[in-house]
């Protein structure tokens, strides 16, 4: 497909006061163009991108769709929300999307309020994580953005039945009867199929992080913004480094 070219299908519904679509891009392109006025005669007061299988902190928010959707909207200046649900194999099910979606509702109603009231600041966006056990989370936390992240290695393995299908950024369904070796030739060139798989798991030490508070049960509500500069460490570092490339690129040759 163009990556220029997107489509929608569109589903009606009886006695529904919205309209389902479904549409073949990335989160930010959804974002991109529901804000754009081609599809819809409005611009939104808000867009709410998630609830998402899985969940998004530290690193990963670097890559995550879910989040690029709200990221969207903060680039055009429209307040904008990314929600995703720490979804565990054997402990979650379908219905904790409803659980989710309902925890939301106190912060998403305060910040309806707040747009109304054109109190609220333009400077951020916001990441909005769910712990597995939602039913029984221990209340809101407003936290920062981490450094954990789930390292991930890749192993061939020999068929589609056996490669675990990818959910989202965080999670993966699994089959746990996967083999340990495999037979390249049964692999043909076209047809390699890789598993991917976490390999180790960078937490971080602070208290008052995004995945840090959601493992110990909270709603975490994290401002962030687009920018990533580097640490002071680093900066200082390559303002004395580049100078001195420079110098030797333009040294004559001995």
């Amino acid at each position: 497909m163009d990556r220029k070219t997107l489509f929608l299908s569109f589903f009606f519904l009886q006695n529904k006061s919205f309209l389902p679509i479904y549409f073949a891009g990335t989160p930010a392109d959804c974002t991109s163009l529901g804000i754009s006025r081609a599809l819809f005669p409005e611009v939104p007061d808000l867009v709410l991108s998630g609830i998402n299988m899985g969940s998004n902190f530290g690193y990963h928010n670097v890559y995550s769709g879910t989040v690029a959707g709200a990221r969207e909207a903060f680039f055009h200046d429209l307040p904008g929300v990314s929600v995703s649900y720490d979804w565990v194999k054997g402990k979650s099910n379908i219905q904790d999307y409803t659980l989710a979606a309902e925890a939301c509702l106190p912060i998403i109603s305060a910040i309806i309020t707040e747009i109304r009231n054109q109190s609220y600041p333009s400077g951020c966006f916001l990441n909005i994580g769910l712990p597995t056990d939602v039913a029984n989370h221990k209340g809101y936390k407003l936290t920062r953005q981490g450094k954990s992240i789930y390292r991930m290695g890749w192993r061939q393995v020999t068929s589609n039945i056996q490669g675990g299908k990818m959910l989202s950024t965080m999670t993966m369904d699994e089959d746990p009867a996967l083999p340990t070796d495999i037979d390249a030739s049964c692999t043909s060139e076209k047809q390699l199929v890789f598993k991917r798989m976490v390999i180790a798991k960078v937490n971080d030490a602070e208290d008052d992080t995004d995945h840090r508070l959601l493992q110990d049960g909270y709603i975490t509500v994290t401002p962030v913004a687009a920018l990533s500069p580097a640490d002071i460490g680093c900066q200082l570092y390559f303002k004395d480094w580049l100078p001195r490339v420079v110098e030797c690129s333009s040294s004559p040759a001995l």
